[in-house]
């Protein structure tokens, strides 16, 4: 089977910074695949490739079979922004029929995708309502409405939560998962939320440009082991070197805890007790999750900006 999306070997810079460095990867059709990283991680230049807006500096991206720099792929493609492209003064109806417009529909065909589309998403009762007046999950379903109007094979999103409410989040999610039942839609998504790329069917994630993990959340977070260990203390490097000594096995700190993952979280910490507790404050054994990939992977924190 072709991949909906192939991405070879693909690297550019900004002046003489490194945004991707390297990256390939293939998105099946009618799969949802996340790209999560911290920012600065190259996730949106990806996008911006993804989307046809930016070339890369060197390798290639094929989107459907055909080069991503063919204007005739973008008939395929939809896309989300992670800022909003919607005219707040006019209704939803009229800025479906402006985005209608600039893909060549026009006439009873467009009334039809409108409908169509407007149907999906729950907003049909809400078409002769102004933007301005729309809750932000409501403003985000208009906008894949507009993403849907010719039919993509592909979808592409960038940081599509951004802004939500735990609430619209989840309503978002519910709409996606109606897409791919719908129309068998390919999905790819940039995001910084931990719980947005555990959705996804297969992740990779970005780092300083490079695309240090690949694959579904459950692989990738059984490469970290079973349990992870978090230790708060206030000689971090000593604990480290105490443990090691100790366990025999490498110790990590990220953000001044000291982290140990393991397959026998329970029985380590049984032999580390009699050094754990004069050394440390705090003390957590929980399940790996796609932090801690990221952790293990690079060696540092995952850290976002507020936006």
């Amino acid at each position: 089977m072709q991949a909906a999306i192939a991405v070879e070997n693909v690297s550019h810079k900004f002046d003489e910074r490194v945004a991707l460095d390297g990256i390939t990867l293939q998105v099946m059709p009618g799969e949802m695949y996340g790209l999560l990283g911290p920012n600065g991680g190259g996730k949106t230049t990806l996008f911006r490739m993804l989307c046809t807006m930016l070339p890369p500096d060197h390798g290639t991206i094929r989107l459907l079979g055909k080069n991503a720099a063919a204007n005739a792929v973008r008939a395929h493609i939809g896309v989300v922004f992670q800022h909003p492209s919607l005219d707040v003064r006019l209704t939803v109806l009229e800025n479906l029929r402006h985005q209608g417009h600039l893909y060549g529909l026009k006439g009873r065909p467009l009334s039809q995708r409108i409908e169509e589309v407007l149907d999906m998403m729950a907003l049909a009762d809400r078409a002769k309502d102004r933007i301005e007046i729309l809750s932000g999950g409501l403003q985000r379903r208009v906008e894949l409405c507009k993403s849907l109007l010719h039919r993509p094979q592909i979808l592409i999103f960038d940081e599509p939560c951004t802004g939500l409410d735990p609430g619209a989040r989840r309503g978002f999610w519910d709409d996606l998962d109606i897409l791919r039942r719908t129309y068998g839609t390919t999905l790819v998504l940039t995001t910084h939320f931990i719980e947005e790329a555990e959705r996804c069917d297969r992740i990779g994630i970005l780092d300083r440009g490079q695309l240090i993990a690949e694959g579904t959340p459950a692989a990738l977070k059984r490469t970290v082991g079973c349990e992870v260990i978090t230790l708060e203390t206030r000689d971090p490097k000593g604990l480290q070197l105490q443990i090691e000594k100790v366990a025999g096995r490498d110790v990590q700190i990220i953000d001044g805890q000291v982290r140990i993952a393991c397959d026998e979280g329970q029985q380590l910490l049984a032999q580390l007790y009699p050094l754990l507790r004069e050394n440390v404050q705090a003390m957590t054994l929980s399940v790996p999750t796609l932090e801690d990939v990221f952790v293990q992977r690079t060696g540092h924190g995952f850290h976002v900006e507020d936006q």
